[in-house]
């Protein structure tokens, strides 16, 4: 069952970056809905159906905004995505973890249970695993941020090589798998 009702004026555009082709969506008010990643576009159907139910955006530019804020990340202005007003549907406790998502700042990591310690919940620890992978808005709602409490990389809706490269392009520190 949805949990929020379908945005209007909902649009979609394909953006090339140095990371893979971006998938983006946003509303009539100009708020991006969805950051997905090229060749992952079945999840995120299933994560927008899940949050609005169907869906049919129309396509269309990605507002200059948007596009300017996402070169000027991947040309290494790393608060730039910062600046990306986003809404989702969700839970209310999804959208709890997806708000202490954008508090973790670029090149820093954050494990689960810190992230659940963090919204007031430690013992949450999968619930807050399940939320991540949940978000509809990766990059921009940086769920590549998260790491296991070993500091090594677990997983990523975009591919696990996509979370190292957007770490390793935010200075962020990581343990590789042995």
């Amino acid at each position: 069952m949805p949990t929020a009702k379908p945005p209007e004026g909902l649009a979609f555009d394909r953006i090339p970056t140095p990371a893979g082709e971006a998938l983006v969506m946003w509303d009539a008010a100009g708020l991006l809905r969805v950051f997905d990643w090229g060749g992952y576009e079945p999840r995120m159907q299933r994560l927008l159906a899940r949050h609005y139910g169907p869906v049919t955006p129309k396509t269309d530019r990605a507002p200059a905004a948007l596009r300017t804020a996402l070169a000027a990340y991947f040309d290494g202005d790393l608060a730039s995505i910062d600046t990306i007003e986003c809404a989702t549907g969700g839970t209310t406790f999804q959208r709890t973890v997806w708000a202490a998502l954008r508090d973790i700042p670029a090149g820093q990591t954050e494990s689960y249970g810190q992230l659940a310690a963090r919204i007031g919940l430690p013992k949450a620890v999968r619930a807050v695993g399940l939320a991540n992978g949940a978000n509809p808005i990766g990059l921009v709602v940086p769920c590549h941020r998260v790491i296991g409490a070993s500091g090594s990389l677990t997983g990523y809706g975009g591919g696990i090589e996509r979370k190292r490269w957007l770490l390793s392009h935010e200075g962020a520190a990581f343990r590789l798998a042995a």
